[in-house]
């Protein structure tokens, strides 16, 4: 059995990580390490869920310098907020064992405390880059020093818009950085990073059989609109853990509402809510105090929980790859799953248009619950 020690991590990283239980490298930590030790650029492709933070996080306790006042020395780009916490909780042993210190960034919060942080310096800056941009404006951070740069989740970097914002701050980073970059794919947009800002990178893809998806169920169902809550209610009913997907940011505290007066805990998740606010519905929809999360697009991009039972499409996605990236939040882990979209009749046609993309058939069926209750008796 391959151990960290032989895939040349040092003995006091070592010995964190076995204190967190971390005794034997996932496979992209096993593929991955030597490279990202030794200083060379390297693209990965790995779901979440594989290991990846890890993959770059012991490099970067090995290789990050210390800063001076407003000059972080190792930059993380990460699309969301809860993934900015999710990568510094599991960073901040390592870099603490190495006496680097971490701070995260990012909208929603009070940028007086990220001006102080960056003042006293921040040797690694795990941020989104909306706020970083604004830090990087206001001169309260310089990326003249960054030496070292991690791009995690770069395909929902491109998802969400930010890629012109990640490339103008990789621009002022060194131009003899190391760039790890991770994504869940390396084409498209992601290849247009990859041979902009790496050298020669190291290329590895790993699949993780424990994302290995489920048998997941595509339902299509004709709902008026003002039938849509009651619908929604009784899926969540029977299939308890569901996420919700909603157009709009009010339209998410207005369907919470709605469940909520049908006796079903709902909990909303968008851009309006402080990250305080959406750690929690996160945390008692993992726990199970939560049946229903509701949320936008956007913010769905940090929902990252095992056992969803199903996913509601309230209002129909824009695009074929919001349908998809929506619908990948059940049928995860080798669990089966349920996708629902209700069908407004003035979205027939876009949802068939919508449907003739994903390859699927164009049918829009009658809402069909006894549907449900059948399938959740099954598996009992």
């Amino acid at each position: 059995m391959t151990s960290f020690a032989d895939l040349g991590v040092p003995a006091h990283l070592d010995q964190v990580l076995a204190q967190h239980g971390r005794t034997e490298p996932f496979p992209i930590q096993t593929a991955s390490l030597d490279a990202a030790l030794a200083g060379r650029d390297l693209c990965g492709r790995a779901p979440t869920g594989s290991g990846k933070t890890l993959a770059f996080s012991i490099p970067i306790a090995v290789r990050s310098g210390r800063a001076a006042s407003k000059r972080p020395r190792t930059l993380i780009l990460v699309p969301t907020r809860e993934l900015a916490s999710q990568v510094a909780e599991e960073l901040r042993p390592l870099a603490q064992a190495a006496g680097r210190r971490v701070a995260t960034f990012y909208g929603g919060t009070s940028i007086g405390r990220d001006q102080q942080r960056l003042r006293k310096g921040v040797d690694i800056a795990i941020a989104c880059p909306g706020r970083l941009a604004d830090l990087v404006q206001r001169g309260d951070a310089k990326l003249d020093a960054v030496d070292l740069v991690v791009v995690d989740e770069a395909d929902r970097m491109a998802d969400m818009g930010f890629l012109p914002e990640v490339r103008r701050l990789l621009d002022r980073t060194r131009s003899d950085r190391q760039t790890l970059l991770f994504s869940a794919t390396l084409d498209g947009d992601v290849d247009v990073l990859i041979r902009r800002y790496q050298h020669d990178p190291v290329r590895h893809e790993v699949d993780d059989p424990a994302e290995d998806p489920g048998e997941v169920r595509h339902l299509f169902w004709h709902a008026e609109t003002a039938d849509r809550v009651a619908v929604t209610g009784s899926i969540v009913s029977a299939m308890s853990s569901t996420i919700v997907f909603s157009r709009t940011k009010h339209g998410a505290d207005r369907i919470c509402k709605q469940l909520r007066r049908r006796g079903i805990e709902a909990a909303p998740i968008h851009g309006n809510r402080s990250q305080s606010q959406r750690q929690r519905a996160l945390d008692d929809f993992a726990k199970g105090r939560v049946s229903a999360l509701v949320a936008t697009d956007v913010a769905a991009r940090g929902i990252h929980v095992d056992a969803v039972g199903a996913v509601v499409h309230f209002d129909p996605p824009a695009t074929d790859k919001d349908y998809v990236h929506r619908s990948g939040r059940t049928g995860r882990a080798g669990a089966d799953g349920l996708v629902v979209t209700l069908v407004p009749p003035d979205r027939k046609r876009d949802v068939g248009a919508l449907q003739r993309k994903l390859g699927m058939t164009r049918r829009v069926d009658p809402v069909a619950l006894d549907e449900l209750h059948a399938a959740t008796a099954s598996a009992a």
